[in-house]
This record gives C-alpha cells, structure tokens and sequence, in this order.
C-alpha cells in the first residue's frame, strides 16, 4: 500500500471544479466539440447537473446532455486550437457512441494523471471520434481534464468522451492497463506505507 504525495490534497482543492461554470461565468462564446463531429459556438446560458443550455446565434436555445460534449475552450481561441487538433481515422471510423454508462467508459484513475500533470509530461489523448489532442495535463477534476496545448494554449476535454491515452512512446495510461502495471507506483511522489 502507499500513496502519491500532494493528490488528497490536489483532489480536495480541485476535484469539483466545472468548465461549464466557468464558462456560464464569463459570458462569453465558447467552441464545443459535440458528438457526431458537430462543433458549435454558443454562450452557456445554464449548468443542469446532466446537461448544458446553451444559446447559439440566430437559433433557439439549446439543452445539450453532457455526454454528448468532448470538449470545450473558449472561442477566441478556435484559430489557434483547430490546426492542433488531429484526426486518427482508425478511431473515427469504429463509429463510437457516446458512453452513457459510467461503468463502459474508458477511465484514467486519478492516480495516473496526477504525476503526469506534476512532471508536465506531453501525452496524446484520443476522443471517441478519433481527434488526437496532444498537450500536458494543466489540471484535471472528476469529470474534466485540462490540457495545455502547444503554445500554452488551454482546452478541456470532457472524461466520458475519452477513448485512449498514451505518452511519446506508446505507453498507455487507461485504468484498465494501469490497474496491473501501476506506473504511479514507480513515480517519486509515491509514498509506500510499510506494515507495521
């Protein structure tokens, strides 16, 4: 048994904090990446619990449920972001639905993307439509992980749209891989409790 130095703590200050409310907060556009390739401009305009409204210009308000939504950053942003975002075409045509059930999802435990985040390591996420993000992990909370892309540029992706991720070398950090290897045991922030 043991554990990583600085997560309770990072969980306790971070855990519940929500793009949507930053969002509903500036009152701004913001680009949202929705499943079937959709992607919007719209001002959030209410944080549900399971859904977002949203108001696009020049059409009705629109309810969005959360898990149709993978990611999100603000609008100025769309020049710099969309020449960042790759596709990979052997996800995309695999056809994925978005995952309703939290049990079906692909999980990253909190225990891997912590020293990931600490060692500012460059990863490659793939969504369940086949876009690559390639960035560090800026901050992440229990449905949401920010990732900084190059130039420092921030977007979150939305857990349950999550399909795989990786580092520079192939090594995956998906909770159903890591619940054997446990990568984050091998990581200097891990602190073993010996038996006593």
């Amino acid at each position: 048994m043991g554990y990583l130095s600085g997560l309770q703590e990072y969980l306790d200050e971070a855990y519940h904090i929500s793009i949507f409310d930053q969002a509903l907060a500036s009152e701004h556009p913001w680009e949202l990446h929705i499943h079937n390739h959709r992607i919007i401009k719209a001002k959030i305009i209410e944080n549900l619990r399971y859904d977002v409204k949203v108001s696009v210009n020049g059409a009705p308000d629109e309810v969005l449920p959360k898990t149709d939504i993978k990611l999100i950053y603000p609008e100025d942003l769309t020049r710099s972001v969309t020449p960042l975002i790759k596709t990979g075409n052997k996800v995309r045509n695999l056809g994925l639905e978005p995952i309703i059930s939290p049990k079906k999802r692909y999980h990253i435990k909190n225990k891997s993307l912590f020293p990931l985040m600490k060692e500012k390591t460059v990863i490659f996420f793939t969504l369940l439509e086949g876009e690559i993000i390639k960035g560090i992990v800026a901050g992440f909370s229990r449905y949401e992980i920010t990732v900084n892309l190059k130039g420092g540029i921030s977007v979150t992706i939305l857990r349950h749209g999550i399909y795989d991720l990786r580092n520079k070398k192939g090594r995956c950090f998906l909770k159903s891989f890591q619940e054997t290897r446990r990568d984050w045991e091998k990581n200097p922030l891990f602190v073993s409790s010996d038996p006593e």
